[in-house]
C-alpha cells in the first residue's frame, strides 16, 4: 500500500489501516491482533515533531520594508507581509486582479475557483500607481520575474537587517502579528491565510515565549 509513495502519504495510509483494525477489534473481533500496533511499525510511520518557526517581529519587518528602495521589491514585500500572500500569488498578479478593496487570486492553492486577498488600501493605491507608471497590460504580470529571483530578492532584503529571511516568513509574520494584535483566529485563518482548516493556521503562528506571555497577562489584568 505504501510502496513508491511519499512519507506523508505512507503515514496517512498507515493511520487509516490502523484505525480500521482498531474499529474491527472494538466492534466485533476482540481476538483480532492489530498488525499495525508493533514497535517497529509505529516507529517507521511515526509523525515528525511539528516545526516551531521563528517569527519575524513587526519592527524588523517595518525596517526591512523601509530600507528597501526599489519600488517593485517593496510592493512585493508588503503584499507578503501585510496581506499574507504566498510568493507565487504575488508573482501571478495582473492589473485585472486589482479590485476596489481586494486582490483577486485565480487558481488558488486551495483548489477553489478564486479567492480574495484583503490588503491595506494604501498598498492597493501604490500598486495601481505602479501599474499605470509602467504601462502594464491588463492581463500581463505586474511582477514578471521568476520564483528564484523573487526568493533571492527576499533573502537580500533580510540581509539588510542581518537576518535569514524567506518569502514564507513574511506570510507567517502577517498571521502571527494579526493574532497577537487581537484578531480572532477565524479571521486570521479564513481571511488572512485563507486556510480551510484552523489546525493548519495553528502551525503558522509563532511560539509564545515567556516574556511575551507575561506582557500579555499584564496588559489584560495588570
Amino acid at each position: 500500500m505504501t510502496r513508491n509513495n511519499k512519507q506523508a502519504t505512507k503515514r496517512n495510509l498507515y493511520s487509516v489501516l490502523a484505525s480500521f483494525y482498531n474499529f474491527s477489534i472494538n466492534t466485533g473481533l476482540p481476538a483480532l491482533t492489530n498488525p499495525c500496533n508493533t514497535a517497529v511499525i509505529r516507529k517507521i510511520f511515526k509523525r515528525p515533531q511539528a516545526i516551531q518557526w521563528n517569527i519575524v517581529d513587526k519592527e524588523t519587518v517595518d525596517e526591512i520594508i523601509f530600507r528597501t528602495m526599489n519600488i517593485r521589491n517593496r510592493l512585493m514585500l508588503e503584499l507578503m507581509a501585510r496581506g499574507g500572500m504566498r510568493v507565487g500569488e504575488v508573482l501571478n498578479l495582473t492589473p485585472a486582479d486589482i479590485q476596489e478593496r481586494t486582490l483577486a487570486i485565480k487558481n488558488p492553492k486551495s483548489g477553489r475557483v478564486g479567492e480574495a486577498v484583503y490588503v491595506p488600501r494604501k498598498i492597493l493605491v501604490r500598486l495601481t500607481d505602479y501599474v499605470k507608471a509602467h504601462e502594464i497590460g491588463n492581463s500581463d504580470r505586474i511582477f514578471p520575474i521568476s520564483y528564484v529571483a523573487a526568493w533571492s530578492m527576499v533573502k537580500k532584503s533580510g540581509n539588510l537587517v542581518k537576518i535569514e529571511l524567506r518569502p514564507h516568513d513574511l506570510r507567517r509574520h502577517a498571521a502571527t502579528y494579526a493574532s497577537r494584535s487581537g484578531t480572532p483566529i477565524e479571521i486570521v485563518s479564513k481571511v488572512i491565510l485563507r486556510h480551510a482548516d484552523l489546525s493548519t493556521t495553528q502551525r503558522y503562528l509563532g511560539k509564545v515565549n515567556d516574556s511575551e506571555a507575561i506582557r500579555w497577562i499584564e496588559t489584560l489584568y495588570g
